[in-house]
C-alpha cells in the first residue's frame, strides 16, 4: 500500500491545484483521476465553452464586417470544425495539466476511487484493478454534473446536458434551453450566433436570475434583438420525444403552451458528485447534497477534507481552487484567514459579458443600508463606441456613511476581465473617493468604472 501525506480525490480546478499547491508546500501528494485531468472544468465546462463562445463572436464580427468599413464576402460557419477547435483547445489544456503534475512530482492514480476509512482510499482503473493508498490526509474533489429534473429526463440525443450540448454532430435548427443561468446563457448565445432559432425558457421572472435586476433587464433587451426568444416566469412541464424533434409543455403566467424544438438543453443547475464514492463508509455527514465542512474544509472525520462543488459554497472553478489552496495552506500551518464568499465575482460569457460582485442594488436595500448608487453606460464610452460594442453598462453601489464598496454590476463587452478591479478593491476596503480619484487610462472600457463612481457622487463628467 502506497502512502502520501495528502490524496486528492478528483483533478478538476478544485483538485489540481489542491494537489499543486500541497506539493509546493512539501507534501508527498497524489491526484485521483477517473476521466481526463482537469476534470469538467477544462475537458467539459469553462474552457472549451469559452472556445465556441470565440468561434460565435469571430463569426458575428464577419457577418457584420461593413459596420466596420470592411467587405466580407459569404462568411460562413463549419459546425464541424468549431466543435473540433473546442476539443482541440480542452485537450491542450487537459495535457497542460498532466505536465504540471510532472513538474510537480504529483502521482497520478488513474482510475474511479472510493473512500475507505482509516485515511484510505481504493483506486479501481480501467481493468478493474483495485489498489490501496493511504494519507494523512485525504481531499475530495469530485465537482459535480448537469442536474435532471424528472418532468425533463436527458436521453443524450433530443433532451441533453452541457456535455452533448459542446459535441453535438449537427447543429440543430432550433433549440430549446430550460434554465437561465451562466450555463443556458452561453450555449442560448452561441447556437443563436451560430444560426440556429432558439427559446430560453426561466422560471423565475428574470434571466440571469442571480444578477442585478437591471444587468437581467439588459441581458433579455439584448438577446431580444440577437433574435433570442425569452419566456420568464415559465415551467417545462412535459416533453414529447416521440416524434422527430422533442414537443414541450410549458406552464406560463397566461396558461399551458406547446413549444417544438429539435432539441432541448437542460440547463437548471448541477447535481454534487457524492454518490458512491464512500461516504457512507467513513461517516462523512451531508446536507442537501452538500458534504458539511468547517471554515477550513475539514470534514466531521478527522483527516478528511472537502471542497469545491461538493461543499456549499458557490459553485465555481475559481472558488474550488481558492479553497482547495486555502485547504492545504491551513494543512501546512500558516496563517489563514476563511474565505470571504462575498466577494467572490461570478461571469457569464455571452455576448454583451455579464460580471458581478458583492450586493445587488435590490439586496443592499433590503438590508437596510443607506447607499449610493452610479450607473455609466457604455454608450458614453469612446472606446465602447470605437469598438462597435456601446451595449451594457457599469453600476457601482457604496454605502453612503462609509464609502464602502458594496457592489459592482456590469453588462458589456470585456467586462468579466473588468470585473476583478471590483474584487481587488473590495478586499482592500477601498472606498469609492479612493476608485473615483486612482486615475484610469483612456480609452478604454475600464475608465467606465471610475465613471460609474463618479456617477454615485455627483461627480461625472461625460454623462
Amino acid at each position: 500500500m502506497s502512502s502520501y501525506d495528502i490524496i486528492v480525490l478528483g483533478s478538476g480546478p478544485g483538485g489540481y491545484v489542491t494537489a499543486i499547491r500541497a506539493s509546493q508546500l512539501g507534501f508527498k501528494t497524489a491526484i485521483v483521476e477517473k476521466e481526463s485531468l482537469g476534470g469538467v472544468c477544462l475537458n467539459w465546462g469553462c474552457i472549451p465553452t469559452k472556445a465556441l463562445l470565440k468561434s460565435a463572436q469571430v463569426f458575428e464580427y464577419l457577418q457584420h464586417a461593413e459596420d466596420y468599413g470592411l467587405k466580407v464576402k459569404e462568411a460562413d460557419k463549419d459546425f464541424k470544425a468549431v466543435v473540433a477547435r473546442s476539443r482541440d483547445v480542452a485537450a491542450g489544456m487537459s495535457k497542460g495539466v498532466n505536465f504540471l503534475m510532472k513538474k510537480n512530482k504529483i502521482d497520478v492514480l488513474e482510475g474511479y476511487g472510493t473512500l475507505l476509512p482509516g485515511k484510505k482510499i481504493s483506486v479501481k482503473d480501467k481493468t478493474d484493478k483495485v489498489t490501496e493508498h493511504q494519507a494523512k490526509h485525504i481531499i475530495i474533489a469530485t465537482g459535480a454534473r448537469s442536474r435532471e429534473l424528472p418532468s425533463l429526463p436527458q436521453d443524450g440525443e433530443k433532451i441533453i446536458g452541457y456535455r452533448e450540448a459542446m459535441t453535438l454532430k449537427k447543429q440543430p435548427k432550433s433549440l430549446l434551453v430550460v434554465g437561465s443561468g451562466a450555463i443556458g446563457i452561453e450555449f442560448a448565445y452561441f447556437y443563436n450566433a451560430m444560426g440556429t432559432e432558439v427559446t430560453v425558457v426561466e422560471f423565475l421572472p428574470n434571466i440571469v436570475p442571480v444578477e442585478d435586476e437591471e444587468v437581467s433587464k439588459q441581458l433579455a433587451r439584448t438577446f431580444k434583438k440577437q433574435g433570442i426568444k425569452i419566456m420568464t416566469s415559465s415551467e417545462v412541464t412535459a416533453v414529447d420525444t416521440s416524434g422527430d424533434g422533442v414537443i414541450a409543455t410549458v406552464k406560463t403566467e397566461k396558461g399551458d403552451k406547446e413549444l417544438e424544438a429539435d432539441i432541448v438543453l437542460s440547463a437548471v443547475g448541477i447535481k454534487s458528485n457524492i454518490e458512491n464514492i464512500g461516504l457512507e463508509n467513513v461517516g462523512i455527514k451531508t446536507d442537501r447534497d452538500k458534504i458539511l465542512v468547517d471554515d477550513y474544509y475539514q470534514t466531521n472525520i478527522p483527516g478528511y477534507y472537502a471542497i469545491g462543488d461538493v461543499t456549499p459554497g458557490q459553485a465555481l472553478a475559481h472558488v474550488a481552487s481558492a479553497e482547495g489552496i486555502l485547504c492545504v495552506e491551513k494543512l501546512a500551518g500558516m496563517h489563514v484567514e476563511p474565505l470571504d464568499y462575498g466577494n467572490i465575482p461570478g461571469c457569464t460569457y455571452c455576448m454583451p459579458e455579464v460580471a458581478s460582485v458583492g450586493l445587488t442594488e435590490k439586496q443592499a436595500i433590503e438590508k437596510g443600508l443607506d447607499i449610493k448608487v452610479g450607473k455609466f453606460p457604455f454608450s458614453a464610452s469612446g472606446k465602447a463606441q470605437a469598438s462597435g460594442n456601446p451595449d451594457g453598462f457599469v453600476k457601482v453601489i457604496f454605502d453612503a456613511k462609509y464609502g464602502e464598496w458594496l457592489g459592482c454590476h456590469m453588462i458589456g463587452a470585456g467586462v468579466t476581465d473588468m470585473i476583478a478591479e471590483a474584487v481587488v478593491g473590495r478586499k482592500l476596503e477601498t472606498t469609492g473617493h479612493e476608485i473615483l480619484k486612482a486615475v484610469h487610462p483612456h480609452p478604454t472600457m475600464s475608465e467606465a468604472v471610475m465613471e460609474a463612481v463618479a456617477d454615485a457622487y455627483d461627480e461625472v463628467i461625460h454623462l
